[in-house]
């Protein structure tokens, strides 16, 4: 038998293991697609919003420190979407589009939403509400823009606190909340 055959063998066993952990997770994945959900090393669903936890976060080109700087945020509670993770580091896309990396203890479970974003710089003010429901009394009107705390979400609308003044928007006007989604209080 030639000195190689045992690593062959040890090689071929990996692969076989590999091929059968791939073959057992495929059934797990297709009897419980929950909506195409994927998680990530966290465990966590990906994507997902989160916020800023910090009045001042760096947002790097790769993970870690070593990388460069490519936007600082000076806004604590600005809404970003979790799209990858590695280590301790969470890849985000901001509501402008943005991606890069920020450290996980940087970021917050806490969720906030933005008011129409892709209205910023038209005259296009939204309504709070004092019901989830058209034609309710109007609480706040909300400049394009506006970064509320979200309470909670019933997939239509979504119950929010933009600066003292609490009340519904249509959950189609946050960017901070998918469409459809439940949060619960």
């Amino acid at each position: 038998m030639p000195p190689f055959a045992p690593r062959r063998r040890m090689l071929a066993a990996l692969f076989a293991g590999a091929a059968m952990l791939a073959l057992t997770a495929v059934p797990e994945v297709l009897a419980n697609p929950a909506a195409g959900v994927t998680r990530g090393p966290s465990g966590l669903p990906l994507p997902r919003f989160v916020s800023l936890k910090s009045g001042r976060v760096n947002m790097r080109v790769g993970p870690g420190v070593n990388y460069a700087v490519d936007w600082m945020y000076l806004k604590s509670g600005l809404p970003m979407e979790v799209i990858q993770e590695y280590d301790n580091w969470r890849k985000v896309r901001d509501p402008d589009g943005a991606e890069g990396w920020i450290n996980q203890a940087l970021l917050s479970g806490r969720r906030t939403g933005i008011a129409a974003p892709w209205f910023k710089g038209k005259d296009a003010p939204m309504l709070l509400l004092s019901e989830p429901k058209e034609g309710s009394r109007t609480v706040a009107k909300l400049e394009p823009g506006a970064i509320g705390s979200i309470r909670m979400c019933n997939g239509d609308w979504c119950e929010m606190e933009f600066g003292g003044h609490a009340g519904w928007i249509s959950q189609s006007l946050i960017w901070g909340a998918y469409p459809g989604e439940t949060i619960e209080d």
